[in-house]
């Protein structure tokens, strides 16, 4: 039975787009391994980790400041999926399904800051 973490919708979402885009970043070019690549796989990484985070912080201040840095990561990772598809690392219709999601993240990730 799932508990927690794993109860969070945008929970999920957050970690379900980290393995899209670090899935997609194995097809990037070598010599964006420790550019685009890198930064990608962080950015994404630290959406679904700093919700995890904030989720066992007392205060809501504490919780809020996680949020909003996860918020700023999922709008980092992005922009940089489309600029990446600018760039013919990725497809169009990657570049438009990912940040479409990320969009749906960030405006559900509101809803996390009035949970105790």
């Amino acid at each position: 039975m799932a508990t927690g973490l794993d109860n969070l919708w945008v929970y999920k979402l957050a970690e379900d787009l980290e393995i899209k885009v670090h899935e997609i970043t194995k097809k990037f070019p070598k010599d964006e391994i420790f550019r685009s690549v890198d930064q990608l796989r962080r950015s994404s990484a630290s959406a679904s980790n700093n919700i995890a985070e904030s989720y066992h912080k007392k205060s809501i201040k504490e919780k809020e400041c996680f949020l909003t840095i996860s918020k700023g990561e999922a709008e980092e990772t992005k922009r940089n999926i489309i600029k990446s598809a600018r760039k013919k690392f990725i497809p169009d219709d990657i570049a438009y399904d990912i940040p479409e999601q990320y969009t749906t993240f960030v405006k559900r990730n509101k809803c996390l800051h009035s949970l105790p």
